[in-house]
């Protein structure tokens, strides 16, 4: 996959997902293999706006690249400014969403939304490209719905726009996250494009990544919800595509070194109690299919505070691994 200065042989790499991927997130992928990151969603209007929050979210860190900021809207206007904006924070490239599919975007012209109206995705794309000097992707999925499914002209249109890669969600956004998705139209935008194609939609093991490869013959797969549950998906996605051999997965120590390192970094990037509270979401991986975990997490949810939480979570894991019962430990006040 070589797009401007990047250049990964079957690029594995951490989709933009709203509420999820943050600093703290994305720092955690990238240790654990993740080729490339990307910010959350950032609204255009709010950077044309000076929102401060919509603005952090396109902070990173020097570890993290590459990385690419992903931008969304419906106005030429706002999406000309937003991409100024986004440049000046100097990311590896821009990515354009053209492939949100929740209601408060599509419906108003927006993310999915531009797969209605593709003179309109055309007009935005073209501008942006001319606006910013690194390159631009684009993100969208198979097409609005089952009837309306012409992700082949919309590659073909978006590489004569100047996009230098294209990844493509293979559900419609009529499905959501809902269905399989539909693998079988992309080596036929392969074909009609010379830029990179990657595909996303529930690739979540090193089995599934190495399926979607062979059949698909794309230049890199992203992943979503399967990184939320599993971090280390791209480490043994990376081993498995090169040896043939699935890793183990990773042990109690580890799995709890990680969590450690996550929230830390939540809280050293976000403060103490903001910190505490966004990442208390991301517990519910870390702990699936541990014994009683879905008490400690509504237990876990209290916390405000980062050294109570990660003494209850550090007693709880030496609980597990000294096969004590846990159900003993959550019945003793915290």
């Amino acid at each position: 996959m070589n797009i401007g200065n990047i250049n990964i042989d079957r690029a594995i790499v951490l989709a933009p997902m709203e509420d999820v991927t943050d600093i703290a997130f994305r720092v955690i992928c990238k240790r654990l293999g993740a080729d490339m990151v990307y910010t959350e969603f950032v609204n255009s209007e709010g950077l044309i706006r000076d929102s401060g929050k919509t603005r952090d979210k396109m902070l990173f860190w020097p570890e993290e690249r590459p990385f690419g900021i992903q931008i969304y809207g419906g106005e030429e206007a706002s999406m000309e400014g937003a991409s100024r904006i986004a440049e000046s924070f100097e990311p590896d490239l821009i990515d354009i969403n053209c492939g949100c599919w929740v209601k408060d975007v599509a419906l108003r012209g927006a993310g999915a939304g531009l797969l209605r109206d593709l003179p309109r995705m055309e007009r935005i794309v073209t501008t942006v490209v001319k606006t910013v000097s690194v390159p631009v992707t684009v993100k969208t999925r198979l097409g609005w719905d089952s009837e309306s499914i012409r992700i082949v002209d919309v590659a073909k249109m978006l590489e004569q726009a100047g996009v230098r890669a294209l990844t493509i969600h293979c559900r419609t956004r009529a499905q959501g996250h809902k269905g399989d998705p539909d693998f079988s139209f992309i080596p036929s935008v392969k074909r009609a494009v010379s830029i990179p194609i990657l595909v996303n939609g529930s690739i979540e093991t090193p089995e599934r990544i190495k399926e979607v490869f062979d059949l698909t013959e794309c230049d890199g797969v992203m992943i979503g919800r399967g990184a939320i549950d599993n971090p280390w998906i791209f480490r043994h996605a990376r081993h498995f595509l090169t040896t043939g051999a699935l890793s183990s997965p990773p042990t109690l120590r580890e799995r709890l070194e990680v969590l450690e390192t996550h929230f830390q970094l939540s809280v050293q990037v976000k403060g103490e109690r903001k910190g505490v509270i966004e990442f208390r979401k991301h517990l519910a991986g870390y702990l699936k299919g541990f014994p009683h975990s879905s008490r400690l997490r509504q237990e876990l949810m209290q916390f405000v505070e980062q050294e109570p939480l990660l003494d209850r979570i550090r007693t709880y894991f030496e609980f597990v691994e000294s096969g004590q019962p846990t159900d003993a430990l959550l019945a003793q006040p915290s």
